[in-house]
């Protein structure tokens, strides 16, 4: 009976599991690292930290799936640093203390350690704290991995101690170089049209990773014929686009729609704006910004430009999604073509800047009020020209504190209304120096 048994038992051992093909066909060596040739070239940072024998501490920022962590472990194997790996994500103190009495421990006995952090963003303030005695004494050489901006995320001591190294999002050609190598792999073609094929890089939207997931998916179909483009979409889900609400990427967007704006392109505003929508982006926050745009960008050249936003967004609020999204985009083609100043903008910020180098100073006497008899005695109110009992309305006198020089705060430009505005400064300038004031 225990001859049956140990029978079935050995009959039934489970094969060895199927590597990933990512993992298959993982990089043996940085030369074969493809779409990093800027970083890891002969020129390249990191190729001149390893020509020199000199690799420091590192942060690696860059999209999901360019290579970060493939980076880290050859860049273990080309030092012969023992190669250690964390997540931010599910490592605490605890075992961040492990971790460096182990290095501690390899040190001693004469090897150093790449302590490979990865989602390093994730880890607090006294937890990136911790890494830095560890670092000044060479227990440990650090690469962080992360898709958020260092200089948002990470705290100054910790930037001064390491170099940032940015990593590209992969382009089709380089995707392409990814899809030969998995076929070579492989050992066949994959079964696409090349329209089809196209459309699968376009999928992955520069990450490596996922190309090879959908690879993997594409090579296991059984078919007699290449799958056309249509065929593929059917087959596939499309891989949602890189959108970080909270993150990089938000701001990124954000700042290509409004300076598409700014630069009056109306199909490259609507392209950025559609980009934000796709994310999950909520209308309200563009509503909002696209408002500021009226205000910051166009101002007094075309007033109507706020009202026009402020009326997208109530409609908006009353027709919600898809039909209100139509008139925020309508809003964003009328900003895009409409005529731009900030010299309103420039304005505000110059008086705050006066007001804050001047902000002690009295106004003069002639405008205050005086609405006491000691007040009157001062001198307050004396002399004061009400301008409506001026022949043509304007008095001209001097509002700034006495001995203050007058500032020219708003230059309106010859664009727009403020044209029209310019026009109307440039008489009442000509009229305070006809009067001497």
């Amino acid at each position: 009976m225990a001859d049956l048994f140990d029978n079935a038992s050995s009959n039934t051992a489970p094969s060895p599991a199927v590597r990933p093909l990512a993992d298959r066909i993982r990089p043996r060596k940085l030369s074969e690292v493809i779409g990093q040739g800027k970083v890891l070239g002969a020129d390249g940072p990191l190729g001149s930290m390893l020509a020199a024998g000199s690799l420091s501490s590192l942060i690696l920022w860059g999209p999901p799936g360019v290579g970060k962590t493939t980076i880290a472990r050859l860049l273990a194997d080309e030092t012969e640093l023992a190669f250690v790996q964390i997540s931010a994500i599910f490592s605490g103190v605890p075992e961040l203390r492990k971790v460096f009495e182990a290095a501690k421990l390899r040190r001693q006995q004469g090897r150093g350690t790449l302590l490979f952090v990865d989602e390093i963003h994730r880890f607090n303030k006294a937890q990136q704290d911790s890494f830095l005695p560890h670092m000044e004494d060479g227990t440990i050489l650090l690469v962080g991995a992360t898709t958020e901006n260092p200089s948002f995320e990470l705290n100054a001591a910790l930037m001064s101690r390491a170099q940032v190294i940015v990593l590209e999002r992969l382009s089709l050609a380089d995707l392409e170089l990814l899809a030969q190598r998995a076929e070579r792999e492989l050992g066949r073609k994959l079964p696409l049209t090349a329209e089809a094929r196209e459309a699968l890089l376009e999928m992955a939207d520069g990450d490596g990773r996922a190309v090879l997931n959908l690879i993997e998916l594409v090579a296991a179909w059984k078919t007699d014929k290449p799958v056309d483009a249509q065929a593929m979409a059917q087959r596939l889900m499309r891989r949602a686009a890189k959108y970080d609400k909270s993150g990089d990427e938000h701001y990124n967007l954000i700042s290509a729609l409004h300076k598409s704006v700014r630069g009056s392109d109306p199909d490259a505003a609507l392209y950025w704006f559609g980009r934000m929508l796709e994310g999950g982006e909520d209308p309200r926050y563009l509503a909002r910004r696209i408002t500021r745009m009226a205000v910051e960008d166009i101002g007094l050249a075309d007033p109507a430009a706020q009202r026009h936003c402020l009326d997208a967004w109530a409609l908006y609020e009353r027709l919600g999604s898809p039909e209100g999204e139509l008139a925020l985009a309508q809003a964003v083609i009328y900003l895009a073509l409409a005529p731009k100043s900030n010299a309103g903008y420039v304005a505000y910020k110059g008086a705050r800047a006066e007001a804050k180098r001047t902000g002690s100073l009295m106004p003069p006497a002639h405008i205050l009020n005086a609405p006491t008899q000691m007040m009157k005695d001062q001198g307050y109110g004396t002399g004061y020209a009400y301008d409506h009992d001026a022949e043509d309305g304007f008095s001209g006198q001097n509002y700034f504190p006495d001995g203050m020089k007058r500032p020219v705060l708003y230059t309106p430009v010859e664009r727009g209304f403020e044209r029209e505005l310019k026009k109307r400064l440039d008489w009442f300038v000509s009229q305070r120096l006809k009067r001497g004031s």
